[in-house]
């Protein structure tokens, strides 16, 4: 068995270092990640450069191609591969408007009745939005309709500091035409905590994984600019501190008839399905889906996966997939990103990762937006690698990941409070005041 693994980052990574073992490893990267280099036949290129990924893929004759970021699934990566009879882990263009069209998941929601929406509105004039937010009278939030990143949304009440500025920045993001549309979606802003549930998708069934809890803020005590993501982790049970198995079972429910209505819309979703949602004070609501593996999510519960990872590979593709099995522990994830980041890294910093000493810490590496030369890890001005632990407990798992940050030196910092006992204990109290 032959898998291609395509993208760069921790996600890929970890991907592969699931692969690894299990079948022949081939992977495309933008830049050389040490981590997935050395355990696989690489090609060093965009993964949006649709046409030679497939010639990759042909000239080695992958039998399946597994998709890592959201980019090459936006352009057709899955319909070009399968064209080729590669068979591939990921959805087609059509059926990844989940991520890539925000108007196509909402209008999802609405035509077949799905639990768990929020109140939206989809604009592309400054006199509708003004009006609209004028009429609405409560916080709400601006997003792009395509993809920025993870960098593009807007709370009123957090980067926006009110209605009058939330105006002005709707009408930004449609006169930039923001993530590639001329108009934005705005939204009721819900009140909660942020979870993420994951899981694998074979076309009707679902395979749902342990829900995470990402930490997007850069600086500690959920400060600063919104990122990609500056660390999560999960818990043992498949739930966490403040999430309940029914709210859970929501979650998975609300998934799975979202899978369905995809199915009658777009084709057949096979790959990755990853819900962002909110507990709120009546039950889960859908902040926004990813069409992929969320990073650094991705991560935990790959680190806990017990299943082999080519056999549900296998039953994604051919339809029959049997479900996933994952260890009993909680684990935390820390990234390690360039002092200045998300805005003003510099790039090309040499970065001293001691394998060997994370290792002996009880802790593990994923590399993402690095590139490895003659022998040395460079920083990008993004995020530079993740570390994980498991433990029996999210407090110990922490205190694992924490001690094995000393371990990586350079001009990085990280997010000391991810999975520490406060930020989580925080988080159970604003769950419990908001459901009095």
């Amino acid at each position: 068995m032959k898998i291609l693994v395509v993208g760069t980052g921790a996600r890929e990574h970890a991907i592969c270092k699931a692969v690894e073992g299990n079948a022949e490893l081939y992977s495309v990267m933008s830049n050389k990640n040490p981590g997935i280099a050395r355990i696989s036949k690489y090609q060093i290129g965009s993964e949006n450069d649709i046409e030679a990924v497939k010639k990759f893929a042909t000239q080695n004759k992958i039998d399946i191609a597994v998709i890592g970021p959201e980019a090459p699934l936006e352009k057709g990566i899955v319909d070009a591969l399968q064209a080729e009879g590669i068979s591939c882990v990921g959805p087609t263009m059509e059926a990844a408007k989940i991520e890539t069209d925000k108007v196509f998941m909402r209008n999802l929601f609405e035509n077949y009745k799905i639990p768990g929406s929020l109140t939206y509105r989809v604009f592309d004039n400054y006199e509708d939005i003004s009006d609209f937010i004028d009429e609405f009278g409560e916080d709400i939030v601006v997003k792009p309709v395509g993809l920025t990143g993870g960098k593009g949304v807007k709370i009123v009440g957090e980067q926006l500091k009110d209605l009058e500025e939330a105006k002005n920045y709707a009408k930004e993001v449609v006169d930039t035409k923001m993530g590639g549309y001329a108009s934005v979606v705005l939204e009721e802003r819900a009140i909660g905590e942020e979870f993420t549930v994951q899981a694998f998708v074979d076309g009707k069934n679902i395979a749902p994984m342990p829900a995470a809890q990402d930490h997007p803020y850069a600086f500690e005590g959920d400060e600063g600019p919104i990122t990609g993501g500056m660390g999560s982790y999960s818990d043992k049970g498949g739930l966490l501190p403040f999430l309940d198995k029914k709210s859970y079972d929501e979650s998975v429910k609300i998934m799975e008839e979202t899978v369905k209505a995809i199915n009658k819309e777009a084709g057949p979703y096979k790959g990755f399905l990853y819900g962002q949602f909110m507990l709120c004070r009546d039950g889960p609501k859908l902040i926004e889906y990813n069409a992929r593996f969320g990073d650094p999510e991705a991560m935990n519960v790959l680190s806990l996966l017990n299943s082999n990872f080519v056999d549900i590979c296998e039953g994604i593709v051919n339809g029959n997939l049997k479900g996933a099995k994952f260890e009993n522990k909680a684990t935390v994830c820390k990234y390690i990103v360039p002092e200045g980041y998300p805005g003003n890294a510099v790039p090309n910093q040499v970065i001293d990762v001691d394998e060997a000493k994370i290792n002996e810490a009880g802790a593990q590496v994923y590399y993402a937006a690095v590139n490895e030369k003659d022998g040395k890890v460079y920083s990008s001005s993004s995020r530079a690698l993740g570390l994980v632990a498991i433990g029996e407990s999210i407090e110990e798992a922490e205190k694992l990941c924490e001690d094995a940050t000393k371990y990586v030196k350079g001009d990085v910092y990280h997010r000391r409070d991810v999975g520490t006992t406060d930020l989580v204990q925080k988080r159970v109290k604003h769950m419990e005041k908001i459901r009095k």
